[in-house]
């Protein structure tokens, strides 16, 4: 019984490990957003 989750979690940390490797070997790219910024409200009051 204790073999059968020995050997469970090794193939889950190998999984994870290839895992992480791969993303670091291929980082997946940033998307670019337009960036939105506020103006102040006084500028649109009337003098």
């Amino acid at each position: 019984m204790s073999r059968i989750f020995l050997i469970v979690v090794a193939v889950g940390v190998l999984v994870l490990a290839v895992g992480a490797g791969l993303l670091g070997a291929f980082p997946p790219q940033p998307t670019p957003k337009a960036i939105e910024k506020t103006l102040p409200n006084e500028r649109f009051q009337g003098r």
